[in-house]
């Protein structure tokens, strides 16, 4: 252990869309930021379909003129299939928003994205340490007054304080799964199995990057992600029982066989070859008891992450960073910061995640579809769109009334809340 201690005003553990977000932030604003990373960037990541209301974000953290330049497929519209192979209408994003903002998003290879998102903290002041693991938070009483890391390069072990720590560890949840707070979503398990294309079928002109939801039985669905480099991501999500039915555990095993169960996946992979290589990841959703305590605060889906049929993970991850970043920063200024003053911050992601919630929910109920709302109540199509498109955080409350005439939706789970400071004992 070095005698040494490093001191910054923030440090930040997870270098993906959360974290570079935040660090981004911080850094232009001229505060002294860690980025403390376990990986060495670029890294393979799941998660590459940017839903429209990524824009806002990217364009505060100036990633908008990077995006334009890349070679990433532009996405305009999201396509749902029956398992006959019975397609929708494409629901194009320009028939409600400015097609040259909100109306133009793109399909992603993550890891290129999450290094040009790192990059960007860098070029804003932000340090960042690559292949870096944190062991455990340092506490003085119940207040977390940094990290102590080690170096896996050099196997050299440091401390280092901060008057705040930015918990972006994503899906590992460092803190939260230390700290038991881990809840589980009452029903929302879902076990995913995925691979790659080449050379398979993908759409013509404005329709190339079109997200494809094509379903299969039991509410199960696949997803088809085109990619540059004639690339294609495609995988399937259901219930576990589901796909390991017949003893079956094999992902490639599972893959090919619910290939057959959908009409339209079938002939766009009938074409082209899979890269051979199949991922397996399971229990979807989850949520933080409390997303901030003295001297922390999560972020990203280190405080919650949903089933990703509607593809919001990494906009809920970019919204809360730089959310984060803009109230840590005013935390450094005064020299506040008391868990109470991320209420505004646990709400605000908390009302987006539970409004895509909502959505998922009624998306896996055997009797739901976007059509019968619509077609009882035709003005709820625009509500529906800004939805699934990420303009989360408004009142929905009409909407979710009338989908409750057809399915139940869940209630609002009383998690992610400021964990308060201990009070001083008395006497």
């Amino acid at each position: 252990m070095n005698a040494e201690i490093e001191t910054y005003d923030a440090i930040i553990i997870g270098a993906g869309p959360a974290g570079s977000s935040a660090a981004a932030i911080l850094a232009e604003y001229g505060h002294n930021v860690l980025v403390i990373e376990r990986e060495k960037f670029p890294r393979y990541h799941i998660g590459e379909s940017l839903i429209p209301f990524t824009f806002p974000s990217l364009e505060r953290l100036g990633m908008i003129p990077k995006m334009r330049e890349s070679h990433f497929v532009k996405k305009f519209s999201v396509l749902f299939v029956q398992p006959d192979g019975q397609r929708s209408q494409p629901f194009y994003f320009f028939s409600r928003y400015d097609r040259e903002t909100i109306a133009q998003s793109w399909q992603v290879l993550r890891s290129e994205f999450d290094q040009m998102m790192l990059d960007n903290a860098r070029e804003k002041g932000a340090e960042v340490r690559e292949l870096t693991s944190v062991n455990q938070l340092l506490m003085d009483g119940d207040r977390v007054i940094g990290v102590e890391c080690t170096d896996r390069t050099t196997n050299q072990t440091c401390q280092v304080h901060a008057p705040i720590t930015l918990d972006c560890t994503g899906k590992e949840a460092f803190a939260s799964n230390r700290r038991k707070w881990r809840m589980p979503d009452p029903y929302l398990n879902k076990i995913a199995v995925w691979t790659y294309y080449k050379g398979s079928k993908r759409e013509a002109g404005i329709d190339e990057g079109m997200t494809t939801v094509a379903y299969i039985p039991d509410k199960g669905w696949f997803w088809h992600i085109p990619q540059h480099n004639d690339m294609v991501s495609v995988g399937v999500v259901a219930e576990g029982k589901y796909l390991t039915r017949d003893g079956i555990k094999d992902p490639q095993a599972i893959f090919e066989r619910e290939i057959d169960n959908n009409d339209w996946i079938k002939d766009h992979l009938s074409v082209g070859e899979s890269t051979g290589e199949y991922w397996v990841t399971s229990e979807y959703s989850r949520h933080s008891k409390h997303a901030a305590a003295p001297g922390l605060l999560l972020v990203g889906d280190a405080f919650a992450f949903l089933d990703p049929v509607f593809s919001s993970g990494v906009m809920l991850a970019l919204k809360s960073g730089v959310q984060a970043g803009e109230d840590v920063h005013q935390c450094l200024l005064d020299n506040d910061f008391d868990p109470a003053r991320f209420e505004n911050y646990c709400s605000m992601v908390r009302q987006g995640v539970e409004n895509m919630r909502k959505l998922v929910y009624a998306f896996y109920h055997p009797d739901f579809s976007f059509a019968k709302v619509i077609k009882k109540y035709p003005d709820s199509a625009g509500e529906i769109t800004d939805c699934l498109s990420g303009d989360v955080n408004k009142d929905f409350t009409q909407l979710w009334a009338r989908i409750r005439e057809f399915v139940p939706l869940p209630e609002d789970l009383p998690y992610g809340t400021p964990l308060p400071e201990a009070e001083p004992a008395l006497g």
